[in-house]
């Protein structure tokens, strides 16, 4: 009974927001390294190869050279630079953040990447991270690839991070993860000793990204999980849209190969020394909750040291109150007592 209004309200959030565009299916060949492009093979096998190479050395694949190219200004906490990837808008290519200082600093120093959900608005985890610093922990909150400033003209929604182009799909998630990775070295600039990474939805996959490439970083609150990228836009109510481009043109087995890259089970064993929270809902169909415990069983089957917490609502519904509070009450508790 609870699970039927919990569904039904999910959907009726979902349906509020109308303006979904259905894409036409595209391998996405013109976003591969020229490298990696070989007209002698068929589409698929050129991103097969793509994709197997990328989890072959990671540690490349997510590696953000250095920059000195940041502009902060203290007056309204806005911090920008230059993206490690570049694509062909170039509003996307310039990196968006929002610094909220710890009104009761603490020692050791302590900061906190925010990255919010897929669509969120320019306000979006922004109590959020105003909440963190009340407790003393500084948060920068990030503009992901496409959204507020960095998306161009023709966008209404930010489809190009998550959409029925295979291969776009994957680079414009390796830049969020490289823009993450630039953020916190700005963090350590400053003098911040202790740095951890929050995440929302589509931002906690790419929290998760971050965390297994980032040794900087401490602690990880991951608040909604699943353990493929794939499953979630083959399964979950808000990429229907993006199923529906994809549905004819593959089949999920193959979509779950070549978007491997980007998805969290690839990385599990590399956050072993990382304190971890994962955050799930009873009742959402955005993440759906069989995906989510099979993450925490793989965490529990290999042993992997984390925490869980079960929200007693869906996925959209964890951004009404009363659920709201005691989602951010789970996530801050978890960063004050590992920072």
């Amino acid at each position: 009974m609870l699970a039927r209004l919990f569904h039904a309200w999910e959907r009726r959030l979902y349906h509020a927001t109308p303006n979904r565009v259905v894409r036409p299916f595209e391998w996405g060949l013109d976003w591969l390294p020229d490298e990696m492009r070989d007209d002698r093979l068929a589409p698929v096998e050129q991103v097969r190869a793509f994709a197997a190479a990328a989890l072959a050395d990671s540690d490349r694949f997510f590696e953000a050279p250095a920059t000195a190219d940041y502009e902060f200004s203290a007056a309204d906490g806005h911090l920008r630079f230059p993206s490690a990837l570049r694509t062909p808008h170039p509003e996307n290519n310039i990196v968006h953040a929002r610094f909220f200082p710890a009104r009761r600093p603490r020692r050791p120093s302590r900061a906190v990447l925010v990255l919010p959900q897929w669509n969120a608005d320019p306000e979006g985890h922004v109590a959020l991270s105003r909440v963190l610093a009340t407790f003393g922990i500084a948060a920068l909150r990030l503009s992901l690839p496409y959204h507020d400033r960095r998306m161009p003209p023709e966008l209404h929604r930010a489809d190009y991070i998550v959409s029925s182009n295979v291969v776009r799909t994957v680079q414009v998630c390796r830049q969020a993860v490289l823009d993450a990775r630039r953020a916190i070295a700005w963090l350590a600039r400053q003098g911040y000793e202790r740095i951890g990474i929050l995440g929302t939805s589509l931002g906690s996959c790419l929290a998760m990204l971050t965390t297994a490439h980032e040794p900087l970083v401490r602690a990880a609150a991951l608040n909604h999980v699943s353990p493929y990228f794939a499953d979630v836009v083959w399964e979950g109510l808000s990429t229907q849209h993006v199923r529906a481009g994809l549905e004819g043109a593959i089949d999920l087995p193959t979509l779950r190969e070549l978007w491997m890259p980007i998805s969290p089970r690839a990385y599990l064993d590399r956050v072993r020394d990382t304190a971890v929270l994962l955050v799930y809902a009873k009742y959402d169909l955005t993440f759906p909750l069989g995906l989510s415990l099979q993450v925490v069983r793989e965490f529990r089957e290999r042993a992997i040291p984390h925490r869980t917490s079960a929200l007693p609502c869906g996925h959209y519904t964890t951004g009404v109150g009363p659920f709201k509070w005691m989602d951010g009450f789970v996530l801050t508790r978890f960063l004050h007592e590992h920072l």
